[in-house]
């Protein structure tokens, strides 16, 4: 495996093990975010941890699992001081529930959400390791 393949598959992982922190932090109301910074930086640490405490404002969990498909590195620029890694991903959370954090009973969502769609991301290499740094979602299917 090459420098490059390896650094792509490291922020695939990082990528991963990310979505699978936020999907314990949706479905656990007193779970402490800080677990985190082991995963994400900058503008998508902080767009997470707003998203977890949005959802317990409205007192709300998510439970199921959520499948992160279809992964491509789009560019690598690892001949820079931060490497990094572009992702498109697909996120598909048509096993997620939201529920009412206290009665455990099925929150409505619109029908017109979209429930697989493609994300547009970026993982860096910080000092302390990978972090994904951007994770935007284009409205898009897949």
């Amino acid at each position: 495996m090459s420098e490059e393949e390896a650094a792509q598959a490291k922020a695939i992982s990082v990528y991963q093990a990310y979505w699978g922190q936020m999907q314990a932090l949706y479905a656990d109301t007193d779970a402490d975010t800080d677990g985190l910074k082991q995963f994400a930086a900058a503008e998508a640490l902080v767009g997470a941890k707003n998203d977890v405490q949005r959802m317990r404002d409205a007192n709300q969990v998510i439970t199921g699992k959520v499948t992160v498909g279809d992964q491509a590195v789009t560019k690598s620029d690892l001949d820079r001081k931060v490497p990094k890694v572009f992702l498109s991903n697909c996120l598909d959370v048509t096993q997620w529930n939201a529920l009412d954090a206290k009665t455990r009973k099925p929150v409505s969502l619109p029908s017109t959400r979209l429930t697989k769609y493609t994300v547009e991301s970026l993982v860096e290499k910080w000092p302390q390791g990978w972090r994904v740094v951007r994770d935007r979602p284009t409205g898009k299917k897949c």
